[in-house]
């Protein structure tokens, strides 16, 4: 691991979203670089969960928290008194979303104005990372990447809530916080895959539950592109951006993560992998949607960080699969949760 991570050593740091997928593993991982972490989150939404499995509440001050509640989330700001930020919580299927449109857009929108005015109300606050999502552009379909500058969009409510965030949170940088000296970024990242993730509609999970329970995989979109990653390449981007926010604030922006844009790959490439890896494995391939537009083609253009943080991603994406599909079979056989991600993390830190 680079020295800069002695850098979170006995700093404040709060998590938003912490008892979710990507929360669960930054919360470990943070726990693990010494920070003092808090999180403030709904219980978790599936079960099984990564956080109760890897026992991640004994890691952090853990509250349970709706963000729309501005007064409940104001509060516990407060009380944190956070030198650093990120901000995870969310409404996060897109699928759910036709669903659930009022509650995506309140939690997604309002969620983070709430969080952005509870930092209004401290005065310890230096660097914040706001994971919004790959999906905040207006996809025009093609195969082209998109930068941190292309056309804010979203057609189904995941994607235009996170569009949304994306202008609010531009809106309280401008207005309010520059002037205090607090960087706000937003990470913008790809598909993340990993050990861990139960979600319901997720390529991964869907593929580890119908394969262990000896069923078919059912695949809508097959030639769909994305830019898949493993959940610590993010992760380690985050933190990393957290620090140089906190050293060069006028760095803040909009930042992408993920793979370089001639890694995107489709769905079918990737089961094609995840079919090789587990060694068996039934897929029905569908070519419709029931009636719910989803993108085609996503690619993103993530020079920018890149170019920031002089860092490549450490694992292809057939090690990702290949020790995604590993996580799950050991802990399926008996392997606590929290001893593969430290694993996984021990792995990653090596290659840096």
């Amino acid at each position: 691991m680079p020295s800069s991570a002695n850098f979170f050593r006995g700093r404040k740091v709060l998590i938003t979203g912490h008892t979710g997928f990507k929360g669960s593993w930054l919360t470990l991982w943070l726990h693990r670089l010494g920070a003092e972490v808090t999180g403030i989150s709904l219980s978790p939404i599936t079960e099984p969960n990564l956080f109760s499995r890897a026992n991640i509440e004994l890691l952090c001050e853990h509250h349970v928290c709706d963000i729309r509640d501005s007064a409940a989330l104001t509060f516990l700001v407060q009380k944190a008194k956070p030198e650093i930020i990120f901000h995870l919580a969310a409404q996060p299927l897109v699928r759910a979303s036709y669903l659930q449109p009022l509650d995506t857009f309140s939690t997604n929108i309002m969620g983070a104005a709430n969080l952005l005015q509870a930092l209004r109300e401290v005065d310890t606050v230096k660097s914040v990372v706001m994971v919004t999502t790959d999906k905040v552009y207006h996809n025009n379909e093609c195969l082209h990447p998109y930068n941190e500058d292309a056309r804010l969009g979203g057609h189904d409510p995941y994607s235009a809530s996170k569009a949304a965030s994306e202008l609010v949170i531009a809106s309280y940088r401008q207005a309010f916080l520059a002037e205090r000296g607090v960087a706000l970024a937003t990470a913008r990242a790809g598909n993340v895959i990993g050990g861990g993730d139960w979600s319901e509609d997720r390529l991964i999970p869907d593929a580890v539950r119908a394969w262990q329970n000896k069923k078919p995989l059912e695949i809508r979109l097959p030639e769909a592109i994305r830019p898949w990653q493993h959940v610590l390449e993010p992760l380690f981007g985050y933190m990393q951006l957290a620090k140089k926010l906190y050293l060069q604030p006028e760095l803040a922006g909009a930042y992408n993560f993920g793979p370089n844009a001639n890694e995107a790959v489709t769905v079918r490439e990737v089961i094609d992998i995840a079919r090789n890896v587990y060694g068996t494995g039934e897929v029905n391939y569908h070519q419709e949607n029931k009636g719910l537009h989803e993108a085609g083609v996503l690619m993103l253009d993530t020079s920018k960080i890149t170019n920031l943080l002089q860092n490549q991603p450490v694992w292809p994406l057939n090690q990702t699969i290949q020790r995604t599909f590993d996580w799950y079979r050991a802990e399926n056989q008996g392997k606590t949760a929290f001893d593969l991600c430290t694993t996984d993390i021990e792995a990653y830190e090596a290659l840096l």
